[in-house]
């Protein structure tokens, strides 16, 4: 059982945002949506899931705690990457808390916290791979997100960061053809010049970003290596189309002036709320419908097991059992 007091909280940086994105983009073309929704939430939540990741790795190394990183950064299985503390896997499962109000509450009641769900998907917990010695650890990242068209007006108003992109359909991303891409004709019909970056795996599937000069209503041909193409990514909003064709494929996409989602996470605060073995979560967990209404989400969009986070053990017996784990 875990107290308030024993929720540890964490700084949030600027720079686990922008690590977070750098990771989530070059994962792109590997992850599938299983949660459902637009795929910028999905990338949002790739974003908060890596910043937490790093920063609870920020924090073992500040107090010298031992630990290995396992299968970094191998973007072909992102699942694959995690902390291990002792020999034993430490699966980190974070949820972005974006709700001012619920953001209020938390900062106010941290009871409201005990009070929610520790949840893991049903599939996941069930997946190869695991043994009943892996080690879940539960977060909740309260931060902002300027998803609609006037948050993201607001936010770059007020000088705040912001990044936008564009994902490209499966066609483009996950291509049943691996072939060069061969040119590509980009034309925008802004008034004014822009930079674009296109994101694509090259022959070998490593990720490549390639930044482009468009002047306004010009034709440009891009010269590259690509064999799919999975992100486009825009530094200020645009008021108009980008059009790109594949003449290879004779394949035409029109991004639309609203088409892009700010993928930019506000991190705020980051509590880190216990743990548990996997053995001892499974022995504790009930299991949570889709569509079930919880703390985290209006509706879950995938079937879960859960056990209450007051129920959870606290991180400083975590940090004592590390040693133990060596042994």
């Amino acid at each position: 059982m875990i107290s308030p007091s024993d929720l540890l909280h964490l700084p949030y940086t600027r720079d686990l945002t922008e690590a977070g994105i750098v990771y989530a983009l070059r994962s792109l073309p590997y992850t599938y949506n299983r949660m459902g929704g637009s795929p910028y939430d999905r990338l949002r939540r790739m974003v908060a899931g890596v910043a937490v990741e790093l920063a609870f790795r920020r924090y073992l190394s500040e107090r010298n705690i031992p630990f290995d990183v396992k299968g970094a950064t191998p973007f072909t299985d992102p699942d694959r990457y995690y902390v291990s503390l002792g020999g034993r896997r430490c699966d980190i499962k974070s949820f972005l808390i974006s709700y001012r109000e619920q953001i209020t509450e938390i900062k106010r009641n941290p009871q409201a916290v005990l009070n929610a769900p520790a949840l893991v998907p049903s599939d996941q917990n069930a997946a190869e791979g695991h043994s009943d010695n892996d080690l879940y650890l539960f977060a909740f990242l309260s931060g902002l997100i300027a998803a609609s068209q006037e948050d993201l007006k607001k936010a770059i108003g007020a000088g705040q960061a912001h990044y936008l992109v564009h994902a490209m359909p499966d066609s483009w991303a996950r291509p049943s053809a691996w072939t060069p891409l061969g040119t590509l004709v980009v034309k925008s019909e802004a008034e004014e010049g822009i930079t674009l970056e296109f994101g694509g795996q090259m022959e070998g599937r490593e990720m490549r970003p390639l930044e482009v000069e468009m002047p306004p209503h010009t034709r440009v041909e891009i010269q590259n290596e690509f064999f799919s193409l999975a992100y486009v990514h825009a530094k200020m909003p645009l008021g108009a189309r980008v059009g790109i064709r594949c003449a290879s494929r004779s394949d035409l996409h029109l991004i639309g002036a609203l088409e892009w989602g700010n993928i930019w996470v506000y991190g705020m605060d980051l509590l880190l709320a216990g743990f548990l073995t996997r053995e001892e979560f499974n022995r504790k967990a009930k299991p949570v419908p889709q569509g079930t209404r919880v703390f985290q989400y209006e509706k879950t969009r995938t079937k879960n097991l859960a056990v209450p986070v007051s129920d959870l053990k606290p991180l400083s017996e975590l940090v004592e059992r590390v040693k133990e784990f060596d042994q």
